[in-house]
């Protein structure tokens, strides 16, 4: 076995999907199959229970994650130290939003290139949400995004901003927003949530404790495609303050006053705590730290 084959066991058993697998790593499903079947043959013992419905990692499968993830973690760490002269060099993946890519990522980058110019960056965007699960699944080196409610196990967070949470309306649509005598009436006032993620929990969790019931117009992945559906007048929403701030929607849109305060948004980076033994990784989040300079 080499190390690109345990690279496609440990995605895979972090996807438990072969055709998520097969994309994310450039590779066939049929010939990600093959590989499979012929560690599996080296190892002496199935490593996934599959049917046409799911994937599960079997006891072997388990144990020989970790054997995985140990050797690859190994041969990162043997590359950075023998690279000629301490000079980094390959490729480091990073994912976030959009709004991310252009307001917290761009310092970071022109800092990291100055000082490794020989590390190619690869760069995905798209909905906040996936962030994490994108870094569990092992598709990407690191991440932006909010911290959640609950770290998951064996991650590092570094704190870069912090952002509110407001609510928020079009200002050509003022009578969008249905009012009663307490304030807002969250029954009628038509409202647009993200599909999933921190601010769905955290506006889920104060109508659950409101004893409401959201009116709810539609929901949809990302903050940026709520701002562009409030400006058009379907519904009032609820997106970061950073997002909202980097809108080219900025000027048509009203943050509301007399509403609920919900827990802000901490913004940073996140990786897997083993991926630090990678020099290229360790790289990154000394220089994302609070007071580097190159």
């Amino acid at each position: 076995m080499d190390i690109r084959t345990l690279e496609l066991f440990r995605h895979l058993a972090g996807t438990l999907h072969f055709a998520r697998t097969s994309l994310a790593c450039n590779i066939t499903p049929s010939a990600l199959t093959r590989v499979i079947q012929r560690l599996e043959m080296e190892v002496g013992e199935p490593l996934f229970l599959r049917n046409n419905r799911s994937v599960e990692l079997t006891f072997a499968g388990i144990a020989f994650k970790k054997y995985a993830e140990d050797v690859i973690h190994r041969w990162d760490r043997l590359k950075g130290e023998l690279s000629e002269e301490d000079v980094l060099s390959g490729e480091l993946s990073l994912y976030c939003s959009v709004t991310a890519a252009y307001s917290i990522l761009p310092d970071i980058i022109s800092k990291y290139r100055l000082v490794h110019p020989r590390v190619q960056m690869k760069l995905e965007t798209g909905d906040p949400a996936q962030a994490l699960s994108r870094l569990v699944n092992r598709d990407v080196d690191a991440v932006i995004a909010a911290l959640p409610e609950k770290m998951p196990k064996n991650f590092r967070f570094l704190k870069m901003v912090t952002s509110p949470l407001v609510f928020i309306s079009s200002r050509r649509f003022p009578n969008m927003i249905v009012h009663k005598k307490e304030g807002i009436d969250w029954d009628k006032t038509p409202m647009i949530l993200a599909d999933k993620g921190l601010s769905r929990e955290r506006m889920d969790l104060w109508f659950a404790k409101n004893r409401l019931v959201p009116n709810i117009y539609s929901r949809v992945a990302g903050h940026e495609a709520i701002i562009a559906l409030v400006n058009l007048g379907c519904g009032m929403g609820l997106v970061p303050r950073l997002v909202l701030e980097k809108s080219p929607f900025l000027e048509e849109i009203v943050i509301l006053d007399a509403v609920p305060e919900l827990p802000p948004y901490e913004i940073g980076l996140f990786t897997n705590q083993n991926n630090l033994t990678n020099p290229k990784i360790q790289a990154l989040w000394d220089l994302a730290g609070p007071g580097q300079t190159p």
